[in-house]
């Protein structure tokens, strides 16, 4: 069984369906991306798979138990909850030693698993520094960190970079990036950037229900729609504009978009479209700056999913 296995999983408040019939496979050792909207359910599907709340209707499982029937799966799972809380009198050694303390370390062990996970966290040099003196991005950190202690099995993260400023985001991804293939990671977020640069697989929920599941590569290969961008230099864009307009009458385009100096050909032929275009732009007598294929990006296709209301064309 996947570490983390749900099946039409469902969360009332109400006659508000935060989750409305959820189902999932989270693949073993990998970053999974849980990416929607704010209010699409995120924090709602970590909460209940934490055991932090009870599902309306459906079933769960990590770590391969039962999460309504069993909460030994709570050892065996670690979790940063969007706006972690610390004794900031405390240093972070004190702080993941206290950790450990929590779930029945050894001293020895304590010890040996603090300098580990301050070395991954980049915190070895600050270890005895009080932790209300702390960036936000050091707390971040620390926070993952006291959420390995216990090697979980699957690691849950509620939004761990929303509010942090570049610098933090990227020593936080950096640090979530070194967990491939040392556990399971559940990352929820709605920063589809992050989302692009750290996790395997993606899934995209909307409303409570899941819009899409795919590894990332697939699932920018699936919704690859074949498009072209075209620059023209200045002083020809009154020229290029008439030229772009004209190439609309043409079989091989399905749209185009013009925005200044720069326009966007979405085809539904590559082969002609390559054929033709650098051709007629030669007959037309244009100075084009930049001629370029172009894939879409994650924020395309979430966008067209999203924009969909969850209905996959």
């Amino acid at each position: 069984m996947n570490p983390i296995r749900i099946e039409n999983l469902k969360k009332h408040f109400g006659k508000v369906r935060a989750l409305d019939g959820l189902t999932l496979d989270v693949e073993p050792g990998t970053i999974f991306g849980f990416l929607g909207p704010n209010g699409a359910g995120k924090t709602t599907t970590i909460r209940l798979l934490t055991g932090l709340s009870r599902p309306t209707a459906g079933h769960a499982w990590v770590a391969g138990l039962d999460i309504i029937h069993s909460r030994k799966f709570a050892d065996r799972i670690g979790y940063l909850p969007e706006e972690p809380v610390f004794y900031s009198w405390m240093t972070p050694a004190e702080f993941l030693d206290y950790t450990g303390r929590l779930f029945g370390f050894t001293a020895e062990e304590r010890k040996i698993r603090t300098k580990d996970l301050l070395e991954l966290a980049g915190l070895s040099q600050v270890s005895k520094r009080r932790i209300g003196g702390f960036s936000r991005g050091m707390r971040q950190r620390l926070g993952v960190a006291q959420a390995l202690f216990n090697r979980p099995e699957v690691l849950f993260l509620d939004e761990p970079v929303s509010a942090l400023d570049p610098a933090g985001r990227k020593e936080v991804l950096e640090m979530i990036g070194q967990l491939r293939g040392e556990c399971t990671v559940f990352m929820s977020t709605h920063i589809l950037a992050d989302v692009e640069r750290v996790c395997d697989t993606v899934g995209i929920i909307n409303h409570g229900r899941l819009v899409v599941e795919a590894r990332q590569a697939e699932l920018l290969a699936r919704y690859t729609v074949p498009a072209l961008e075209l620059e023209c230099d200045a002083g020809f864009e009154g020229q290029f504009k008439a030229w772009i307009e004209s190439l609309k009458s043409s079989e091989w385009v399905s749209s185009v978009t013009l925005n200044g100096p720069v326009a966007r050909i979405v085809v539904n032929d590559l082969s002609a479209a390559r054929q033709a275009l650098l051709f007629q732009a030669s007959q037309a007598r244009l100075a084009l700056r930049r001629y370029e294929i172009v894939t879409p990006s994650l924020e395309d296709i979430f966008l067209r999913l999203i924009g969909t209301e969850g209905r996959i064309e």
